[in-house]
């Protein structure tokens, strides 16, 4: 009975997860003729719709993909507390990694974890942005964004191992406990996998015609 609650804010913070919002705007510029996951990188990102759509779609796909992590977050803390925060959080990750409704193929989850950590985790957010910015000022970044990824994702971690065990606060967020640089990792595990798994599940035709230019897309 005491797991329910849990299984629900997980449950919940997939399907939310899950929303779409690459594709509807995809539709929504293009008048339908566009498939973000069969043109420019294949991937249903941010990046790829600013390179495939414009910068104003890609914009909209970047606020959506974020509020999908941070209502994730949200409505799980309202169903089981501050660890339901950080299992829906997390939950929404894998869903817009792996949408039930696309075969399982999604982005990369980068922007749901800004969305999970700016509520979850909302006095580390300013170090994210940070750490974020810096690792895509690089001139090596655009062919190395996994790299980059992942280092902002072992700093995310490694906050929160420090933020739980100093016990320092979290200003709107939950109190830190283990919980928190378990989800992280657990949601930067998720993204790794998807960056690695990405490449390899890219259409032929989008390979061929991108290999050359394309870099990892967020």
């Amino acid at each position: 009975m005491r797991a329910r609650p849990f299984l629900a804010a997980a449950a919940i913070g997939y399907l939310i997860g899950t929303f779409p919002t690459a594709d509807l705007v995809a539709r929504r510029v293009s008048a339908g003729r566009i498939d973000l996951r069969h043109s420019g990188s294949g991937n249903p990102g941010t990046m790829n719709a600013v390179n495939v759509l414009g910068a104003k779609a890609g914009g909209v796909v970047l606020v959506g993909d974020i509020g999908k992590g941070a209502l994730a977050s949200v409505v799980g803390r309202a169903i089981a507390g501050p660890v339901g925060a950080h299992l829906a959080g997390s939950a929404s990750v894998l869903g817009h990694c792996h949408p039930v409704w696309n075969g399982f193929r999604g982005g990369k989850g980068v922007a749901a974890s800004i969305g999970q950590c700016l509520v979850t985790f909302p006095a580390y957010f300013p170090i994210d942005l940070a750490v974020g910015a810096a690792t895509a000022a690089m001139p090596w970044w655009r062919r190395r964004a996994f790299g980059a990824t992942m280092v902002s994702s072992a700093c995310w971690v490694a906050g929160g191992v420090v933020w739980w065990r100093k016990g320092w606060p979290n200003a709107w967020g939950p109190r830190p406990t283990a919980a928190l640089p378990i989800a992280a990792a657990v949601s930067s595990a998720v993204i790794a996998e998807r960056f690695v798994a990405g490449r390899r599940s890219l259409p032929h035709d989008v390979i061929t015609d991108t290999a050359a230019r394309r870099p990892d897309d967020r």
